[in-house]
């Protein structure tokens, strides 16, 4: 069993920062893959960040590329989520992630969820 608990979500201005972070429990967590994923109201769940139990790999989705950096501190049992130049259409509930083994940018592969965070960017 893994237990996911994200943190670090709040309203800020366009153009601003925000850090998530993911407090992940379990023996197995080195070798999970962990992914950050999104909701707007409305839209279904999308993928936003990972990285990859397996390789150590980072994958991120095109929309922040450039603006969004995951990372990972194994020592920590921890996962974040540094988000710069933040828009308003990053207004979403922010999930985190997790399932054993390789990377997957599909959410319904994921086994473990947090229970979300709430990021809303004003403009």
């Amino acid at each position: 069993q893994v237990q996911l608990v994200e943190s670090g979500g709040g309203l800020v201005q366009a153009g601003g920062s925000l850090r998530l972070s993911c407090a992940a429990s379990g023996r197995a967590f080195t070798r999970y893959t962990m992914g950050w994923f999104r909701q707007a109201p409305g839209k279904e769940r999308e993928f936003v960040a990972a990285i990859s139990g397996n390789t150590g790999r980072v994958y991120s989705a095109d929309s922040v590329k450039g603006r969004f950096t995951i990372s990972k501190d194994n020592a920590k049992n921890t996962v974040c989520l540094q988000m710069n130049s933040l828009k308003p259409e990053d207004t979403a509930v922010y999930y985190c992630a997790a399932r054993p083994g390789s990377f997957t940018y599909y959410p319904y592969e994921y086994d473990y969820w947090g229970q979300g965070t709430q990021v809303t960017v004003s403009s």
